[in-house]
């Protein structure tokens, strides 16, 4: 049976001293705090994704800049995430989406000026298949 961890304060947090090695105290449902040997206290969630069942770790920035208070309630923002299915870890990544043929075609259109046609259809070709053109020999 797994070892329940009683919700930690802020008292217990700020008299955390640093060790040897990195040690973390728990505060439940994933929500932890590491205490590294420089002294510096961060906060992690760790979480299995929804789609491949894997333990992966977020972080919530430092204490005391996030606060317990803060850190609980991220906690349960992503927990609202992950019972949805979704994972946390690239919510950011869908909204700032940035694909190889965005960043490609950004870069043809720069260069596009600067070379000749015939260069610009054979990079355009080896970039994107689609693009398939018949190129004069």
């Amino acid at each position: 049976m797994p070892k329940l961890a009683s919700p930690l304060t802020d008292t217990q947090i700020r008299k955390a001293k640093p060790r040897e090695k990195l040690y973390r105290l728990s505060d439940g449902n994933g929500l932890s705090i590491e205490i590294k040997p420089n002294g510096s206290k961060i906060w992690r969630f760790r979480y299995f994704r929804p789609t491949t069942k894997k333990a992966n770790t977020l972080s919530f920035g430092l204490y005391p800049e996030v606060s317990l208070k803060q850190a609980r309630e991220m906690r349960q923002n992503v927990r609202t995430l992950l019972s949805q299915g979704k994972d946390p870890a690239n919510i950011e990544d869908e909204n700032n989406m940035t694909t190889f043929n965005d960043i490609a075609n950004s870069f043809l259109e720069r260069k596009a000026k600067e070379w000749s046609q015939r260069h610009y259809k054979t990079t355009k070709n080896r970039i994107d298949p689609s693009f398939r053109t018949q190129i004069p020999i």
